[in-house]
């Protein structure tokens, strides 16, 4: 870095920074910088989306630099999207470099060159302080002679926020180890005054909150509610081409981008789906393609959301509600940053509570569930893999990772390789903590419940759930100036997008691996004893089949009539080849045996033969009950048995749910032990999982 920087150049240096000759500081831009480099403070921003965050702090560490402080540590929670702020620290002669798991062969150099210094600022994920390599390697050198601790999206900090990570959690340790007088900035531009207390409680009672108002000026917000899937995918295609530029669909589940970028793609709209499945090289390319305004619209998950920076996002719409307002808040404001109007349309949906609970139910992990996690590790004298806590603890996968990361990041547990031990804290499950969110997030769901109907302002609704000191009637609402967006859609529309609901392939994909950590099977699946890719004439979530297959079988009841034709359409527009000879099905154990009879009149309707190959021989938990892969196997292993099969030709294997495939994996191997060449699954509804 060259020359030394003062109060007196900050106007020079913004302008450097953002490129523009006319840059100007915004309200508390300058303050915010002043406070961080020259009196070395530790400051809370909470500032709206686009007002120049960080502005601030490759600002200030342009200040501490030259001043002979050491290197800037900026977390945050997508780094892969932080590509643009590394340009913009360039641009200030700031040297910036980012370690993540896409650069491992840059680790060594990067390592070197800021045991010499030559590292102005240095960008991680929270992650990454998980990492032994760096907690060994890279935190003594920063904790040597840190310069300026940034840490965005800091809401993220705290639980009550709307955005928790646990591994957030781990910077009260790195912070209560920085010398006195090293600076510390926290950024975000959803933080409640509960959220900002929690940032405290992390960070420091003496933390310095600056927080400007929150409106975004010409960001016209506007609700609609279309219950049926089949009304909103008919009133994006009409509606899209005409929102001003480009923008972002929000859904709130993977499915869901996807089924929604398809429909569109199928009317000629240009749009991609984006979510946290994708792969880093699309997703990169899709930003590159939204940001070049090569598309018209992403369709994302909440995936595509901090650290996403494009000015001129001309809409927001949302496909499903969710469940917060301030996250709603936070996502509306990708929108507009550097442009004079802007829009963001809500349609609600009739699965929108369902979802939502969803989340809500998954954020905390069962005492019970953690005592057994608990309880494993310390009756066994070595470390214990997932896998076989799995077997032994009835936990899904996704859960368990989220209660495995908790414990570690309370020092409860520890990790062994790629194994897990007690670790030297114990564990308190706090109890009142998990009620007190809980409630407030209930809380929150009502929340949007009531922005959806509140009969003034919308902007001022959200601004003041934010705290914000001055909300004001906003002007550009469909509350303030209605009648811009109608339910109305072509009939053509909605028929062709009722069509493709009803439709839409269903595939579910066979299993190929056994679970690990089970004695009974294990590794790779035989080619000879797998199924098929089968079919399903519906997801479970989905409002019409699904949720009749769901009502029959929660009430116990024949499956209705109607679903004999829809499974009869399904195997006519599948056509597999070559064709099943005969139909079987998995056989229930409820009241009248629903499955077997919608299997016999399926087989009739097709014009194939019945028979009752597959028969139980002990009664099994329902799947739904079991969590994870080992529990769902283990739960059908040497419950069903095969007899010797008159016909081997291809078979149509039918059961009612496939959320697991574990069912339908197990039998069809059964199946294909007895002789039969080729096993297609067909399900009445197929799980998200499926």
């Amino acid at each position: 870095m060259t020359g030394p920087t003062s109060r007196s150049d900050l106007g020079e240096q913004l302008v450097r920074l953002s490129g523009r000759a006319d840059a100007r500081f915004r309200p508390g831009q300058r303050e915010a910088v002043e406070s961080l480099a020259l009196r070395r403070e530790r400051v809370v921003l909470v500032q709206s989306t686009g007002w120049g965050k960080s502005a601030v702090y490759f600002l200030a560490t342009r200040l501490l630099r030259d001043a002979g402080a050491g290197p800037t540590l900026i977390v945050s929670p997508l780094l892969a999207l932080m590509r643009n702020q590394l340009a913009a620290a360039r641009r200030l002669g700031i040297r910036a470099e980012s370690i993540n798991s896409t650069n491992p062969e840059e680790h060594q150099r990067m390592r070197e060159l800021l045991d010499e210094d030559l590292i102005d600022v240095l960008l991680i994920s929270p992650e990454r302080l998980a990492n032994p390599d760096f907690v060994s390697n890279w935190l003594p050198m920063l904790l040597r002679s840190p310069g300026l601790l940034v840490i965005d999206e800091v809401h993220c900090i705290s639980d009550w926020g709307h955005d928790f990570r646990p591994d957030y959690r781990r910077l009260r340790h790195f912070v209560e180890a920085l010398p006195p007088g090293t600076p510390v900035l926290g950024c975000t531009a959803t933080a409640n005054d509960r959220v900002i207390e929690d940032v405290r409680i992390q960070l420091g009672a003496d933390l310095v909150l600056q927080r400007g108002p929150l409106a975004r000026a010409g960001l016209g917000l506007h609700v609609l509610d279309l219950p049926s899937q089949a009304h909103r995918l008919a009133w994006l295609a009409e509606n899209l081409p005409n929102l001003p530029g480009t923008g972002i669909v929000y859904c709130l589940t993977v499915a869901d981008s996807r089924i929604v970028a398809e429909f569109l793609n199928s009317r000629g709209l240009d749009v991609l789906a984006y979510s946290g499945d994708d792969e880093t090289v699309w997703k990169t390319s899709a930003e590159d393609r939204l940001l070049a305004n090569d598309v018209k619209a992403l369709i994302a998950t909440s995936a595509l959301g901090m650290g996403f920076d494009k000015p001129d996002v001309g809409f927001v719409v949302h496909y499903q509600s969710p469940g917060s307002p301030i996250a709603y808040y936070q996502q509306v404001g990708r929108a507009g940053r550097a442009l004079d109007e802007s829009v963001a349309v809500l349609l609600r949906g009739a699965e929108d509570a369902a979802i939502q609970n969803y989340f809500l139910d998954a954020a905390f992990p069962d005492p019970a569930r953690v005592d057994a996690v608990l309880d494993l590790l310390r009756s066994s004298p070595d470390p214990v893999s997932v896998g076989s806590i799995e077997v032994a603890v009835n936990i899904s996968r996704g859960r368990l990772s989220a209660l495995l990361k908790q414990l570690e990041v309370e020092r409860a547990i520890r990790r062994v390789g790629g194994s897990w031990t007690l670790g030297p804290v114990p564990w308190i499950y706090p109890y009142e903590r998990v009620d007190a969110v809980t409630s407030a997030r209930r809380h929150e769901q009502a929340q949007m419940e009531e922005y959806a109907t509140v009969p003034g302002c919308r902007m001022t609704f959200l601004r003041g759930l934010l705290d914000d000191p001055a909300p004001e009637p906003c002007g550009v609402c469909d509350r303030c100036a209605p009648g811009r967006f109608s339910r109305t859609v072509d009939q053509a529309l909605m028929t062709a997008a009722r069509a493709f609901v009803r439709h839409r392939p269903v595939v579910v994909e066979p299993r190929r691996q056994w679970p690990s950590g089970m004695n009974e099977v294990r590794g790779r699946i035989a080619a000879g004893e797998m199924v098929e890719p089968g079919h399903a004439a519906a997801r479970l979530e989905d409002p019409d089949i699904g949720l009749a297959v769901r009502r029959a079988f929660e009430a116990g009841e024949q499956f209705p009539v109607e679903l004999v034709g829809e499974l009869v359409e399904v195997v006519r527009r599948w056509n597999p080849t070559p064709q099943p000879a005969w139909v079987t099905c998995v056989p229930s154990t409820r009241p009248g045996d629903p499955v077997t009879a919608l299997a016999s009149a399926v087989a009739e309707r097709l014009g194939l033969p019945f028979a009752p190959a597959v028969r139980r021989v002990r009664p099994a938990s329902p799947q739904a009950g079991m969590r994870n892969s080992a529990m769902q196997t283990r739960n059908v292993l040497g419950a069903f048995a095969v007899e010797s099969v008159a016909d081997t030709r291809p078979v149509l294997l039918i059961d009612d749910l496939a959320s697991s495939r574990w069912t339908i994996t197990v039998v069809g191997r059964q199946l294909r032990r007895a002789g039969v060449s080729l096993v297609y699954p067909l399900v009445a509804a197929a799980g998200s999982s499926a």
